[in-house]
C-alpha cells in the first residue's frame, strides 16, 4: 500500500490555487502590512518584491519534489528521504508546530473581531462554535473543504480588487475624503523624508513581517497527495500563485502609500478602512470585518487541513503515533482533525490568560518555523538532485528555476532572515523559543523515533531475508 493510497483524490487545480492564494493572504496583509510600512517606509516595496521572489523559488522547489513524487506529508516525507529521518521528523513537527500557533492566533482573532457586531456575547461561545464548524467540515470530504477554502478566498480576493480600483479611481479622480491625509498621488512615496525613511535598517528589520505574511503558501505540497492530478494542478497552482501573491501584495501596498503619507497609515485604525470610507463608503468597517472574518475562517481551515495531513503523513513513516493514521470511508484522516480541534480549544483559555500583545512574539515565533520548513524543502531538493542521476534530472516534469542559483539565494535570503531575527531585540525571543524546540525534537527523536525507526529496518531486513531464502 502506498503511502497515499487511503486518501482520496478530491482537489481540483481550482481548489488548490485559491488554498494557497488564500492561505497566504490574511491578517499579515490586512493588518501586519501598516506594521511593516512603519518599519521601512515606501522601501517596504522593495521587501515584498524580494521576499516574493525568494518564496517563488522555495515553492519551485516544492513543486519540484511534489510533482516528482506526490505523497500526504509532502516536505516531511521529502527531507526524510533525501536528507535523513531527522531532518524529516524536525520538518514536519515543525510545521504542526507552526499551524497550532497561528491557527490559535487566528482563533482568538475571531473572536474579536465576533466582538465588533455582539461585544455582549462572551467570546468563547464565537470560538467554540468556529472550531466545532471548521471540525465537522474537515471531516465531512476533501473536497467540501476544497469548496469552502475557495469561496472564502473569493471573498478576499475581491475585497483587495475592490480596494486596489478604489484606490486607483482616488489617484486619478480625487474623490472626497475626511481624513488629514492629502491625496497627492505617486510622490508620496518619496515626499516624506524619502523612498527609504530608516535607512537599510528599516529595510532589513521589516522583513521578518513581509516573510510572515507569506507564510502558509507551503501548503500546495500538502494538497499533492489529495489532488486529481498533481502533474497538472501542482505546476499550475505554483506559477500562478506566488505572482499574484506578489502582485496583490505589491499592488496593495503601493496604493495606499501614494493615497495617504507613509507615516499615517494605520494610525487612524485599519487602511483598508480608510480607503473605503475615503470613496464614500459609510459602512466600510463592517465590510472590512466581513473580510477578515472570512480570512480568519479561511486561514483557521487551512490549518487544520495542513497540520492534519503532515501528520497523517508522519505517522505512515513512524515519526509521528500510529492513531493518526486512521481515515473515515470518505478518505479523511479524521483522527487528526479532531486532535487539532482539541488543541484549538486551548484558544478559548488562551483568550482569559495571555495579553493581547503577547501575539506578537507568537507572530515572530511563526515566522521562525515558516523560515525553518522552507529551509528544510530547498535542501532536500538540493539533496535530491544529488541522489538522481544525469537522465532522471533531465526528465524532471517541474524542474525549479535558476538551478542551481535561485536556490542557492534563496538559502542564503533565509538563513539571512533567522540572522535578523536574532539581531533586533523585539524578535530575539522567537529565535530562542525557536532553537529551544528544535532542541525538544531531538531529544524526543533519540528517545521515541529512532529506536523505533531501527525496529523497523530491523523487521525490514528480516522479511527481506525470509523472501530470498524461499
Amino acid at each position: 500500500m502506498s503511502q497515499d493510497s487511503a486518501l482520496q483524490r478530491g482537489l481540483s487545480t481550482r481548489h488548490i490555487r485559491f488554498l494557497a492564494l488564500g492561505s497566504a493572504i490574511g491578517t499579515g496583509l490586512f493588518y501586519g502590512s501598516a506594521t511593516a510600512i512603519q518599519m521601512a517606509g515606501p522601501s517596504v516595496l522593495i521587501a515584498y518584491i524580494v521576499a516574493g521572489i525568494a518564496i517563488y523559488i522555495v515553492m519551485r522547489a516544492l513543486g519540484e519534489m511534489s510533482v516528482h513524487n506526490p505523497v500526504s506529508g509532502s516536505f516531511s516525507h521529502y527531507a526524510t528521504k533525501y536528507i535523513g529521518p531527522f531532518a524529516g521528523f524536525t520538518t514536519g513537527w515543525t510545521y504542526v508546530f507552526e499551524m497550532i500557533i497561528v491557527a490559535l492566533a487566528d482563533v482568538t482573532a475571531f473572536g474579536i473581531y465576533m466582538g465588533f457586531w455582539y461585544p455582549d456575547v462572551p467570546r468563547w461561545i464565537w470560538i467554540l462554535s468556529l472550531i466545532l464548524f471548521l471540525g465537522a467540515i474537515n471531516l465531512i470530504h476533501v473536497k467540501v473543504f476544497g469548496e469552502l477554502e475557495f469561496w472564502l478566498s473569493i471573498i478576499k480576493v475581491t475585497a483587495i480588487i475592490a480596494m486596489i480600483i478604489g484606490g486607483f479611481g482616488l489617484m486619478f479622480y480625487g474623490f472626497h475624503n475626511d481624513h488629514s491625509a492629502i491625496v497627492s498621488g505617486v510622490q508620496n512615496l518619496w515626499l516624506y523624508d524619502g523612498f527609504m525613511p530608516n535607512g537599510i535598517g528599516g529595510l532589513v528589520a521589516c522583513l521578518s513581517v513581509v516573510v510572515f505574511a507569506f507564510g502558509g503558501i507551503e501548503i500546495i505540497g500538502i494538497t499533492a497527495g489529495e489532488s486529481a492530478d498533481p502533474k497538472k494542478s501542482i505546476p499550475k497552482a505554483i506559477n500562478a500563485v506566488p505572482v499574484r501573491i506578489l502582485l496583490f501584495y505589491v499592488l496593495t501596498i503601493f496604493v495606499l502609500m501614494s493615497i495617504f503619507p507613509w507615516n499615517q497609515i494605520g494610525t487612524q485604525g485599519s487602511p483598508f478602512v480608510q480607503i473605503f470610507e475615503s470613496l464614500g463608503i459609510k459602512s466600510a468597517a463592517t465590510i472590512l470585518n466581513i473580510v477578515i472574518i472570512s480570512a480568519a475562517i479561511s486561514a483557521i481551515n487551512s490549518d487544520i487541513f495542513g497540520a492534519g495531513r503532515m501528520l497523517y503523513g508522519m505517522a505512515q513513516s513512524g515519526q509521528a503515533p500510529a492513531v493518526f493514521t486512521k481515515v473515515s470511508k470518505n478518505g479523511v484522516p479524521w483522527m487528526t482533525v479532531v486532535v487539532m480541534a482539541g488543541v484549538l480549544l486551548i484558544g478559548v483559555i488562551l483568550n482569559y490568560l495571555i495579553p493581547e500583545n503577547i501575539f506578537l512574539i507568537i507572530a515572530s515565533i511563526a515566522t521562525f518555523a515558516t523560515v525553518w520548513v522552507w529551509l528544510m524543502i530547498l535542501v532536500s531538493q538540493i539533496a535530491m538532485r544529488r541522489k538522481l542521476s544525469t537522465e532522471e534530472i533531465k526528465a524532471l516534469d517541474f524542474p525549479v528555476i535558476g538551478w542551481p542559483y535561485a536556490p542557492a539565494f534563496a538559502i542564503i535570503f533565509m538563513l539571512f532572515i533567522l540572522a535578523m531575527m536574532a539581531y533586533f531585540p523585539d524578535s530575539r525571543p522567537a529565535i530562542y523559543v525557536g532553537f529551544g524546540w528544535l532542541f525538544i525534537l531531538w531529544i524526543a527523536y533519540i528517545v521515541k523515533i529512532k529506536p523505533k525507526l531501527k525496529g523497523f529496518k530491523s523487521e525490514l531486513t528480516s522479511q527481506q531475508n525470509l523472501e530470498i531464502k524461499g
